[in-house]
């Protein structure tokens, strides 16, 4: 655990020169909050990816008061930073003993959808877990070989129809996996924002498909998105959240991302919880996230 918060540390420092230490340089010195120096606060935060409402809503609540000084601001959005986070509940991945277990993957492509697929069956493998991914990216051939080469690596099965329609690769992953009694199914699918129209169709026909065939066995809607993209990542989140009922969400590229404050950014604006989280290269390098954890290595 020691080494897994070392390496935690690491992955989040430049976000945490970003969101704490360049605040921290900035106000800590001031004798009081003035306009000036909460304006200045205000810039810092937005740059570093929090979000214009939410940075707004944090600077507000030390504006005309007495109680927090200046020299205090790093306990302060230490404990903000907690209370958004543990507004999301509970940031564990959702998963049955004993039954199959669904996971519906979204995301635009160049996310690291794909990687994470890979990365995550590798994760249920080492856990002697049955696999299989269903290849429902079906019209974008890298995607198939990409998700094929991450099964043979990761050991999981693999259901792949090239060109065929998406919806009908995810019933057929779904009807093997009940007769041969899997654990894990992890459905990819396209990320196409560029013609909303046919993906929220597609994504939806698909959803349609889970929730008639297997509803009880759907364990989370996940919505990938690079940690790199900062607020950008924000917009993608709320179009796929009108095409599925998203339930968490899997930060890829959070290893040199000085944008990792889009874990806050979520909560607040789509009261989402972050439960997976890149770290590295490495197959093993896919973490479950823990908020108290992922705090402490932006603050200490």
């Amino acid at each position: 655990m020691f080494n897994f918060f070392g390496k935690l540390k690491n992955t989040v420092s430049k976000t945490a020169q970003a969101l704490v230490g360049n605040v921290v340089d900035a106000v800590s010195e001031e004798e009081e909050f003035s306009e000036f120096v909460l304006d200045d606060m205000e810039d810092l935060l937005i740059s570093a990816d929090l979000g214009v409402n939410y940075s707004s809503e944090l600077v507000d609540k030390l504006r005309g008061q007495t109680k927090i000084k200046p020299s205090q601001v790093k306990e302060f959005l230490q404990s903000e930073f907690i209370k958004i986070l543990d507004t999301t509940g509970n940031a564990e991945l959702s998963y049955k003993e004993n039954e199959l277990n669904i996971y519906f993957i979204t995301g635009v492509n160049g996310a690291g959808k794909t990687t994470l697929i890979g990365k995550l069956a590798y994760k249920f493998k080492n856990e002697g877990k049955k696999v299989l991914i269903a290849a429902g990216d079906t019209f974008r051939a890298a995607a198939e070989e990409q998700v094929d080469i991450w099964s043979k690596r990761s050991g999981a099965d693999i259901v792949r129809r090239d060109k065929a329609d998406p919806a009908s690769v995810v019933y057929e992953a779904i009807q093997k996996g009940v007769n041969e009694h899997y654990d894990v199914i992890l459905v990819d699918t396209a990320g196409r924002l560029q013609n909303k129209f046919n993906l929220m169709e597609e994504l939806t026909k698909i959803k349609n498909v889970i929730d008639k065939n297997a509803s009880d066995y759907l364990r989370e809607s996940i919505l990938v998105i690079d940690a790199n993209t900062g607020q950008n990542g924000l917009q993608q989140a709320k179009v796929f959240k009108d095409c599925v009922n998203l339930t968490s969400v899997a930060l890829t590229k959070l290893d040199g991302s000085a944008k990792g404050a889009i874990v806050l950014a979520i909560a607040k604006e789509l009261g989402l919880p972050v439960k997976l989280v890149g770290v590295g290269e490495k197959m093993e390098d896919l973490k479950n996230f823990d908020a108290k954890e992922f705090i402490q290595a932006l603050f200490k």
